[in-house]
């Protein structure tokens, strides 16, 4: 079969690899290759490259471009993916005969070289992009803006480099000489791997070899997403969201490969690298994936010997160890020459990396008061562990940390060397796991659907556990007589029922609805066991511990526990929960439904043993935590987990469960419990409205939501019918939450009935356009409501549309706040439209990070209103044509007192020109 009909025949499959994750770099490394072989001109690169176009849509471009350029440029095409697809993506796919790429003459300019050398030059610069800019700023061949230009935070570290390597050819021959002089001049700087004082001996080789293969085997399944079962971890990984911000406030997105990299680096005298994100947004799966990478020489190719630690495993280690003991009792023994092989590691710290997964499962506080520096000297496992990270001990050891982000205080802070923020899944990252998960096309597609139909659903799945879990729940999902689940109690209750239904011994495995009664015993039997080792920060088990619970081989059969892969010299037989936030949900049902249970159960259960003193008065759910004693961070457990558990706990106890649980604990003992919640609930915030600041000029209160308080739908009633808020709300602020579009409803629903209600900011809540529809209902139904902000959140230009509707309907609005949402030409266009008559606006804000909006949408308002006095159109592209328009509109507009206009695509000297035009504008 020729080449172009096997495109042809496998034009899906090639599409399907190309896109897979919602990553670009695959179709970007494939476009370098093709450049350099000459097999694309620039203008076929230009044609299939275009701005705003879906990655489908580029990579359908690619497969008709190079269809049409016949035999050669096909087998090109195919040699170039079967290069660039990792070997688990290639199963399937058939590549033709190998082609043999015809060497070329080498180019006889600059600005030539960098085609042919292109994927070169991109590894090379991806780590010395910095350097690479400052060679260019200093030799005047690039301008500050130029630079910029490069280094938006939209684009990963590849990404920039392409661009650079773009807009240098654009430049000329003089800027293509001076980046590839830089990177001659860089190289020779760089030290020689081969000399032999870094050459590793035979002893060594063998001790790598035998590490990268117990590290793949650790790291090749997924043991905890298929409880009895176990998944490829090629065949379910997808990417999550990482991100990185700076110190001036700026983020970044990274790919995998630039979690060690230099993007993001706060101090660079540290050697521990953050990897931060909530429970269940996928970290130690990412970590799993790095070691497996490494194991396979695929990435990290700088690090000669990586060792992986589990924190939960290593709260088991109760001896005195060595590093020494450390490294190779939990990791890999070498079979000879165990001094040389320890000594390599001790002289060559930067060919070495650690990595410690869950630090926020380790029992003890991080603390920086014991130092240890002697490799060789037995130490207990915290003191160990604490002077590795950092750098008392192996100084130059690179680190890299996973945990959530409540679990690190400022005295580790100190010791980061930049901290990775992981998001969980984006909205094509959900589409990509399910169909991974479902070797059916049309069942993939059915619970994509009834996803995509119901956005309090599709909202809990960026969070990869959730995802998981819907996903495996799909026939209980689809089938479910009593709605899809709204909270993620539902979903937690979804994984019982599936779990219970799969070895249900009815005819045809369908559970009656008592099913939570006829399951009762070992409901309870977990749920002691998990409680119990919550209090005590234990999160692996032995046989003995199960035997003395009473939990039995069919209780364990149920796929709740899991066997647990423990990389430490042991026969012992250890178990683990599916997941920590399944062993939580556990905790919180036996609270629930343990009738013998003494009533200071819930109390303690919202007792705090771990708060961190420096954001204490910020906290709002460390503030509904009793305490009667306030402890510091190196001398108390972590509680996270213990927190999600009192979550749960109030989840279980709302209206909603009544029906189920009536049967399993009698309703005189459920209320009583109700009660306690809503007692210590009551009094932490009555304790959280006294630290609440004094209210700005002009407010009467203010009510202060943070990422501390979570948004758990039974909170959010206490939070307006139990304790009568309503009688003073006047404004509600959230920062960093997630707010959830059930949680959204409700807040607004109960807001509508407070007179007083006037202003709402819900910043950086991953809000969506599915809740935007209740904001607009809230402007149409409340004419003295103030101020709307938004910021910094998933709003695209339907949910503008939405908003436009409200507005236009609004006589009262002054404050109205867009910035960092993803709103558009059409959306700017319809909120124009929607302010144009407005009699009240009098501050606006629209920041748009992504694209520029049209000029006479953005300044509509400044022509047409008299009120505005104030307007934020920072970032927005906007070119010294635009400001001038600006200019225009504010002669005609006396009222507007500043308008901000800094990171647009102006020079300094433009800037400085402009502002001696027009005193009003802020650069």
């Amino acid at each position: 079969m020729s080449t172009p009909q096997l495109i042809l025949k496998q034009r899906a499959e090639l599409l399907a690899v190309l896109c897979g994750g919602g990553s670009a770099e695959p179709l970007d490394c494939v476009l370098d290759l093709l450049l350099a072989w000459e097999v694309l001109v620039w203008e076929d690169y230009l044609s299939i490259q275009v701005a705003e176009k879906a990655l489908s849509y580029k990579v359908r471009q690619l497969l008709d471009v190079v269809y049409d350029k016949g035999e050669d440029a096909c087998s090109c095409l195919l040699a170039a993916m079967n290069q660039v697809l990792p070997e688990e993506q290639k199963a399937g796919l058939c590549f033709g005969e190998e082609c043999a790429v015809v060497g070329k003459n080498r180019p006889d300019t600059a600005t030539l070289t960098l085609l042919a050398d292109r994927p070169v030059l991109v590894r090379k610069l991806r780590d010395n992009i910095d350097g690479a800019l400052n060679a260019l700023l200093t030799t005047g061949c690039f301008t500050i803006k130029d630079c910029d230009a490069v280094q938006l935070p939209i684009y990963t570290p590849s990404q920039q480099v392409r661009r650079l390597l773009d807009q240098v050819r654009f430049k000329g021959e003089t800027a293509a000489k001076t980046l590839l002089q830089f990177l001659e001049q860089t190289e020779t700087t760089r030290p020689n791997p081969e000399d032999k004082e870094n050459h590793p001996s035979a002893n060594c080789m063998l001790y790598q070899k035998k590490l990268r293969s117990s590290v793949a085997a650790q790291s090749h399944t997924l043991s905890t997403y298929g409880g009895t079962g176990h998944f490829s971890l090629d065949d379910i990984y997808t990417d999550g969201l990482l991100e990185v911000m700076d110190g001036s406030g700026e983020t970044t997105t990274l790919g995998l490969e630039d979690v060690v990299g230099p993007v993001g680096t706060l101090n660079d005298d540290a050697d521990t690298f953050l990897v931060s994100g909530e429970a269940g947004s996928g970290k130690s799966t990412l970590l799993q994936r790095l070691h497996l990478l490494w194991a396979r020489e695929a990435l990290l190719t700088n690090i000669f010997l990586l060792f992986p630690f589990s924190c939960r495993k290593l709260n088991a280690e109760h001896r005195e160890l060595s590093l020494k003991e450390l490294l190779f009792l939990h990791c890999c023994w070498p079979d000879r020459g165990q001094d040389e092989v320890f000594q390599f590691i001790l002289d060559h710290p930067n060919l070495v990396l650690f990595t410690f997964d869950g630090l926020d499962e380790f029992k003890q506080g991080f603390t920086d008061e014991e130092r240890h520096c002697c490799p060789t000297k037995q130490v207990p496992i915290p003191v160990l562990l604490f002077n590795l990270l950092q750098g008392t001990l192996m100084k130059g050891v690179m680190k890299v940390v996973t945990s959530r982000p409540q679990a690190v205080g400022p005295s580790l802070k100190r010791y980061l060397r930049k901290e990775v923020l992981l998001k969980g899944f984006s909205p094509g990252g959900i589409d990509c796991f399910v169909k991974k998960h479902h070797s059916d096309p049309a069942m993939a597609r059915r619970v994509i659907e009834s996803l995509q139909a119901n956005s309090v659903l599709l909202s809990l799945c960026h969070i990869p556990v959730f995802c998981w879990i819907v996903t495996k729940c799909h026939q209980e999902l689809l089938g479910s007589q009593d709605g899809i689940p709204q909270t993620i109690t539902d979903v937690y209750l979804l994984v019982l029922q599936h779990f219970f239904q799969r070895k249900s011994y009815q005819p045809q495995g369908v559970l009656g609805k008592a099913w939570l009664e006829e399951h009762l015993d070992t409901v309870l039997k977990l749920g002691q066991l998990a409680l119990e080792s919550l209090e005590a920060s234990c999160y692996v088990f032995s046989g003995y511990e199960l035997q003395r619970i009473g939990l039995t081989e069919q209780d364990v059969s149920m796929g709740f526990l899991i066997y647990c892969n423990d990389l430490s010299v042991t026969d012992c037989k250890r178990y683990e929960f599916l997941h920590i936030t399944l062993q939580c949900f556990f905790a919180a049902l036996y609270v629930v439904l343990n009738r013998n249970s003494d009533r200071s159960a819930v109390s303690r259960l919202f007792q705090s043993q771990y708060r961190q003193l420096s954001s204490l008065s910020q906290r709002c759910l460390g503030h509904c935590i009793d305490s009667s004693v306030e402890e510091v961070e190196s001398h108390v457990t972590e509680t996270p987990n213990l927190q999600i558990t009192a979550q749960f706990v109030s989840g279980l106890l709302s209206q909603r469960h009544h029906n189920l649980l009536q049967e399993c604990c009698p309703t005189a003992v459920r209320e009583r419990k109700a009660k306690q919640v809503v007692k210590s609930l009551s009094k932490g915030m009555q304790r959280h409205f006294k630290s609440i600041p004094r209210p700005v000029e002009g407010e009467k209160k203010s009510m202060h939501e943070n990422s501390s308080f979570k948004n758990v739908n039974f909170i959010i009633y206490l939070f307006f019918q139990l304790l009568h808020l309503y009688v003073f709300l006047y404004s509600v602020w959230s920062d960093v939450g997630k707010s959830t579009y059930e949680g959204i409803r409700k807040l607004l629903e109960k807001g509508m009935k407070c007179e007083r209600f006037q202003k709402i900011a819900l910043f950086n809540n991953n809000l969506t356009d599915a809740c935007t529809q209740h904001f607009a209902w809230l402007l149409k139904s409340k004419q003295n409501f103030l101020s709307l902000r938004l910021g910094n959140n998933n709003i695209t230009s339907q949910g503008a549309e939405q908003l436009a509707e409200g507005l236009s309907s609004n006589q009262s609005l002054q404050f109205l706040g867009l910035w960092g949402n993803k709103i558009g030409d059409r959306g700017a266009e319809a909120l124009a439209d929607a302010l144009r008559n407005s009699t009240t606006l009098i501050w606006l804000s629209c920041l748009q990070r992504w694209k520029a909006v049209p000029m006479f949408t953005l300044f509509r308002l400044l022509f047409l209103s008299d009120l505005i006095c104030d307007s934020e159109l920072n970032k927005n592209c906007i070119s010294r044509e635009g400001v001038e328009c600006l200019i225009e509109a504010l002669k005609m507009n006396s009222s507007v007192k500043e308008v901000w206009l800094r990171g647009n695509n102006l020079s300094p000297e433009e800037e400085e020109e402009l502002s001696k035009q027009e005193s009003r504008l802020t650069f």
